[in-house]
């Protein structure tokens, strides 16, 4: 008889007093072992060897009465393997573990590629083989109208379109045009997600929203430890100067898109622009150690600057700009700073009031004549404007700051002495663009303070002159 404690195993005979103690870390298997030779040889053919027997001190009459030494034996009859499903088999199997997950490891494991299921699938054919007239078969078969019937089924059907599933080969996502594409490949950064969520009867009608980050940000926590989200900034406006931002967390990224998307459209603001192209002028604007100029221009010029800054002006109806960025490109830094540059921007009115001044523009397009944007209440004269006032309108507009700007490239030729030659060559025409727009400036034209005393040294006398000589010879005609 056998009996099993925790960790020892009692072993006795009916017949003998002899009782003998072992450990069950070692004797199980070779104890059942043994309780079956004693079973299937008897007495008289089974022989212990040399080392069982000194393993199993036993007496004889226990093995002549062939009586066996075991009245039951535990087995275990459950595993591992008949525990869990074949789904936790696989997944500990190819799944990757937490450490292996950060440092990059296993992105393809565990997705599900989706399967065409229309993939195989003929109009008219299905699980009853039907005939069915003009759909899978012709209405008419020579002179006969073909009749709807019912064929045998047909068992292989299933099977056929099982293989053609399987063979699919790797699930493509739908190929995206360039314009929805955003800044690099598939990427969120620049895409486009939609306008807004409507709220009660207001609906955003005529808005885009566009995502300029998403990011994976964490948090620790004293019961959960790390907790992760997906962090979005999201850019929205009706490309009429409305527009609007907001910074939305979820740790679902479609959540977090949708809830930055719905929280700027509840924070648009209404920006100025000029000629509903530009911006009102040139501007500077900072948001912690982010530096922005920002430079008003023509009507063709393009949206030159950071790829944040041209989907920002594409939102809010900005057509034509330039802008510098000096030190961090942090991207919510890009998107404060510019967002406060062009609120900050001042009408020309208020500009005129300020320096007490006439507001004027120069371009190229109006041959540089002078064009008066906006005048004060009160214009100081020039006696009153201290020596050391920058009049400058664009240092004005950039608050006293000046753009670093790298040393310009010397080409090799300037220390030739040919060089030296055009030099002295062109030296009468060096800064004629340059007096040009002051002497339009100051006196309305190419003249100067001798032009009352000697107008032939106008641009225009020769072509007055003319006139007026053509002017006399039709007045004679019209006398003779």
């Amino acid at each position: 008889m056998c009996t099993i404690y925790k960790r020892f195993i009692l072993l006795a005979s009916p017949s003998s007093t002899s009782l003998f103690l072992c450990r069950g870390t070692t004797m199980p298997t070779q104890l059942i072992s043994f309780c079956r030779c004693i079973h299937i040889f008897g007495k008289s053919s089974y022989s212990l060897p040399s080392r069982s027997r000194n393993a199993f001190p036993i007496s004889n009459n226990l093995l002549e009465s062939g009586e066996s030494l075991c009245s039951s034996v535990q087995s275990r009859n459950t595993s591992f393997f008949n525990k869990v499903t074949a789904t936790q088999l696989w997944k500990g199997v190819t799944s990757v573990s937490n450490a292996g997950r950060k440092r990059g490891r296993g992105k393809g494991v565990g997705k599900k590629h989706a399967k065409d299921l229309n993939r195989g699938q003929v109009i008219g054919l299905g699980k009853v083989n039907m005939v069915w007239p003009g759909l899978n078969a012709p209405i008419l078969q020579g002179k006969e109208l073909v009749q709807q019937k019912q064929l045998p089924p047909d068992t292989e059907r299933e099977a056929k379109l099982l293989k053609i599933r399987d063979f699919m080969g790797v699930f493509r996502p739908v190929r995206l045009s360039p314009l929805e594409r955003g800044w690099s490949g598939t990427k969120m950064h620049g895409r486009s997600v939609g306008p807004p969520d409507p709220v009660g009867l207001d609906t955003f009608e005529g808005f885009d929203t566009k995502v300029l980050e998403m990011k994976n940000v964490a948090v620790m926590d004293g019961n959960f430890g790390r907790k992760k989200r997906f962090s979005v900034v999201a850019f929205t406006g009706n490309k009429n100067g409305l527009a609007g931002y907001a910074i939305g967390k979820n740790p679902d990224g479609r959540a977090a898109i949708k809830r930055a998307k719905n929280k700027a459209g509840q924070k648009l603001l209404f920006i100025e622009r000029y000629n509903q192209h530009t911006v009102l002028h040139d501007f500077f604007c900072q948001f912690g150690q982010t530096k922005i100029y920002v430079y008003k221009k023509p009507e063709g010029f393009g949206l030159v600057c950071h790829r944040a800054i041209r989907t920002m002006c594409e939102v809010i109806g900005i057509k034509d700009l330039y802008a510098k960025i000096e030190g961090s490109t942090n991207l919510q830094h890009i998107v404060k700073a510019f967002m406060i540059g062009v609120l900050r921007q001042k009408p020309y009115d208020a500009m005129a009031e300020d320096k007490q001044l006439f507001v004027v523009e120069q371009r190229e397009e109006n041959e540089d004549l002078p064009v008066v944007l906006a005048a004060p209440t009160r214009c100081r004269e020039l006696k009153e404007i201290p020596s050391h006032e920058n009049l400058d309108f664009r240092t004005y507009g950039f608050d006293g700051r000046i753009v670093l700007r790298r040393r310009n490239f010397v080409p090799f030729y300037t220390s030739l002495p040919s060089w030296q030659n055009h030099l002295l060559k062109t030296e009468f025409k060096r800064n004629s663009n340059e007096v040009k727009l002051r002497l339009f400036n100051d006196y309305d034209g190419m003249k100067s303070h001798l032009t009352a005393k000697h107008p032939e040294c106008d641009q225009k006398y020769a072509a007055a002159l003319h006139k007026k000589q053509l002017m006399e010879a039709a007045a004679a005609n019209e006398n003779e």
